[in-house]
């Protein structure tokens, strides 16, 4: 995300806290004269201050809404409710959104970075069980049953999300009963990942669930950077990071990747995909 520093010293750049919350509303119009204060850039959508910080927000919430199934199908007055109580949320790398076990009352998009969903086991070790990438829509679970987070939600690199409260979205749902078919796609979505995670753990080994993630993380790219490290890349795979970085050691050494720190070259994507299926 772009944090470039304000011409005035007093204002700091918005990553010095773990979670930062700002209402998009707030926009930088209502302030006279506060415009000869920053930088004039034009692909910024709206410039926040908050509590004598410039916190910078690099996506339009309405457009970012729109893209998704949901809120696709909502008419502009009822886009304009959830507008008006949506909060965009800022988080550091490292910063947990919400714990397992914490009480649900809010749904998230995420506008840019990298969420992992975690589970914790009674050995204490974390196991990563779902990655949300941007455009993804996460934590709508709440919104059908009256029980608390099932996961721990963490920012795998610095991320930027739109955080809405359920009641408009349940009043939404009451009022156009046909607006539950998204959330009836996106519910068999998670079902049929959770089977194909079960699916990867029967009957795939580690070099199997690595050569899977890799090829997951990927995508259509053969070069690419893992925003990871060797503990959430093990998790991710379900594995010991001795294993997996053995695993990686190997492709490297048959020639199916080339890897350097973090960034990552797909040299036999062919190879990959045999082992992973």
């Amino acid at each position: 995300l772009p944090c470039r520093q304000p011409r005035k010293p007093s204002l700091s750049c918005q990553w010095e806290t773990p979670i930062t919350r700002v209402k998009p509303n707030h926009s930088i119009h209502k302030y006279e004269g506060l415009s000869s204060l920053v930088e004039d850039d034009k692909t910024l959508d709206l410039r926040i201050l908050l509590d004598l910080q410039l916190v910078w927000i690099t996506m339009d919430p309405r457009l970012l809404l729109r893209q998704t199934a949901l809120f696709s199908m909502l008419d502009e007055d009822t886009l304009d409710e959830v507008l008006q109580v949506l909060t965009v949320i800022k988080l550091k790398r490292g910063t947990d959104l919400f714990l397992e076990n914490d009480k649900a009352n809010t749904l998230y998009i995420v506008a840019d970075g990298r969420i992992a969903i975690i589970k914790s086991f009674v050995d204490r070790k974390d196991s990563m069980v779902a990655l949300i990438e941007p455009g993804d829509l996460f934590g709508e679970m709440g919104l059908f049953e009256d029980q608390p987070r099932s996961a721990t939600a963490r920012a795998l690199e610095n991320s930027e999300l739109v955080e809405v409260p359920y009641p408009p979205i349940r009043k939404a749902l009451e009022a156009r009963p046909s607006l539950l078919w998204s959330l009836v796609s996106l519910l068999a979505q998670r079902l049929r990942s959770t089977d194909s995670a079960l699916a990867d753990a029967m009957f795939l080994d580690v070099t199997g669930r690595t050569a899977k993630r890799i090829l997951e993380i990927a995508g259509n790219s053969d070069e690419f950077v893992i925003p990871l490290t060797q503990e959430e890349l093990a998790g991710l795979v379900g594995a010991s990071r001795e294993r997996v970085n053995k695993t990686l050691a190997s492709f490297a050494k048959s020639g199916l990747l080339d890897i350097s720190d973090r960034r990552y070259t797909i040299l036999k994507r062919d190879k990959l995909e045999q082992i992973s299926s």
